[in-house]
């Protein structure tokens, strides 16, 4: 499995960003496929994740991010709109075999490289 998450950017608080996250070797509806992020001196939480069974999301995203995917592409996106500064973070998309939404950084298996998010205020 190879996961390779792109997107990340400079944006100004308010404005919008859409991660990809593109993956080789796994069957969506067989994984759970999750973004997780990590600020500075903090550690990785859970973002968002998608599985067969729907779309889940931290309570501080709720309302502003939308996780989907695209089969034909075997790309998950994650579409951030009213970016503020605490959103600030590497972002980093994982799977998980066990196909069931995992909250934390360990239970998931697979992880791509990370992507840099930076919103100013």
């Amino acid at each position: 499995v190879q996961l390779q998450a792109s997107g990340g950017g400079l944006v100004q608080a308010g404005g919008s960003l859409r991660l990809s996250c593109a993956a080789l070797g796994l069957t969506f509806d067989d994984y759970a496929i999750g973004w997780f992020r990590q600020a500075p001196g903090k550690e990785r939480d859970f973002v968002a994740a998608i599985t067969w069974s729907g779309t889940y999301y931290a309570d501080s995203v709720k309302g502003r991010f939308t996780i989907s995917r695209d089969d034909a592409r075997n790309t998950v996106y994650l579409q951030m709109s009213s970016l503020k500064p605490e959103d600030t973070a590497v972002y980093y998309c994982a799977a998980d075999s066990k196909a069931k939404v995992q909250y934390q950084d360990y239970d998931m298996e697979y992880w791509g490289k990370g992507t840099q998010v930076t919103v100013s205020s």
